[in-house]
């Protein structure tokens, strides 16, 4: 029987399949392991990557100014119910706290770091639920007669309550709101169901105005259609940057290096350039503390909020708060329970480096 052309190239693709596969179960396997992989320290690894000379930065500046034109359509969307959500290539971090810090400076912005590798969901309702709360005291806003039950502490209630008091269930007026501003919402932190269910639920609260950031190209599959459009509220917005992914980046693990589950100075100073200059002098503060009394187990809530007080960088207990969060988030500080029964805050790292880190932040 003879074969065509086409026939003859289709046997002899299936010969060559069987051949191959005879080859390989022939021939050794290789016995090299990952693990004999010779893996470089990670903090060489990434002063070396913090070295590497960025290119372009003239046209990436001019790029993100470029945005900016765009800044009263956004508030404009926000004030109309809608959520933002940025994409792109490019870290936006930068972009959307610029946006916060002057076009928002009517409203209470909350920041979420998404990118972090665990993220306290029941902490965030609640310090926006403070947030809001004080933001009413502060207009008068409030009916006198909804005062006891919010002066109960709100993290004493359950998340019903919190979603309740959000959605302005005890509060009449809705012509304020406060941002929440999400740096990745698609990170580690947020990325599972049950976080994005919660992060919906605030979103579709009267009193919450949503901004995000994605970088994932898989993010829109953490949204069913219900979440998409009743809850967030999409309006999305194309921004690429093409800036690096600095911040966002030191809280992933390298490829190829050595892990530390110690923080170093190094580590710690390069978060701390991207908080805010209140944040870091009450970090200073309990540096200082502990530096200061190296045999007691770290320095009581109290203290610090009156000496931080005196220093007028915080008017009250829950800017404090935020401040103890956003460093419990980056793992700058810990807590341990004191002797007395007191919370007590520590940074967990030795003396020779925390004064290494001090001067590293006084330059």
């Amino acid at each position: 029987m003879e074969l065509n052309d086409g026939e003859e190239e289709e046997f002899g693709f299936s010969r060559n399949y069987f051949l191959a596969k005879d080859l390989a179960a022939s021939g050794k396997k290789s016995i090299h392991k990952l693990s004999d992989i010779n893996l470089v320290d990670e903090q060489e690894l990434r002063a070396a990557a913090s070295n590497i000379e960025p290119k372009h930065e003239k046209e990436i500046v001019s790029l993100i100014d470029s945005y900016k034109s765009l800044y009263s359509r956004w508030v404009f969307m926000l004030r109309c119910g809608f959520g933002l959500l940025m994409y792109g290539f490019g870290s936006k971090k930068a972009l959307l706290e610029d946006f916060a810090s002057t076009a928002l400076t009517e409203y209470s912005v909350v920041v979420i770091n998404g990118y972090l590798q665990s993220i306290n969901i029941k902490q965030v309702v609640i310090t926006l639920a403070e947030v809001l709360w004080n933001q009413c005291k502060s207009k008068r806003k409030t009916p006198s007669g909804n005062l006891p039950r919010a002066q109960q502490p709100f993290n004493s209630r359950s998340m019903d309550d919190l979603f309740a008091f959000l959605d302005g269930s005890e509060l009449k007026e809705n012509d304020y709101f406060v941002c929440v501003v999400i740096h990745n919402i698609d990170g580690p932190g947020l990325r599972d169901s049950e976080t994005q269910q919660h992060l919906g639920r605030i979103a579709f609260c009267s009193h919450i105005r949503m901004i995000a950031s994605i970088d994932h190209v898989n993010a829109p599959l953490l949204w069913d259609k219900k979440m998409v459009h009743t809850q967030f509220k999409w309006h999305w917005y194309h921004v690429p940057t093409f800036a690096p992914y600095k911040v966002e980046g030191m809280f992933f693990p390298l490829i190829l290096a050595h892990g530390s589950s110690a923080q170093t100075a190094k580590t710690a100073a390069i978060v701390l350039q991207s908080l805010t200059p209140n944040a870091q002098s009450v970090f200073k503060i309990l540096a200082e503390y502990q530096l200061s009394h190296p045999d007691e187990e770290g320095m009581p809530i109290d203290t610090l909020y009156s000496t931080s007080r005196e220093r007028f960088l915080v008017s009250s207990q829950v800017t404090l708060n935020s401040h103890l969060t956003e460093f419990k988030d980056h793992e700058l500080v810990k807590t341990r329970r004191h002797s007395d029964g007191q919370d007590c805050f520590y940074i967990p790292l030795a003396s020779e480096a925390l004064e290494k880190l001090l001067s590293e932040i006084n330059q």
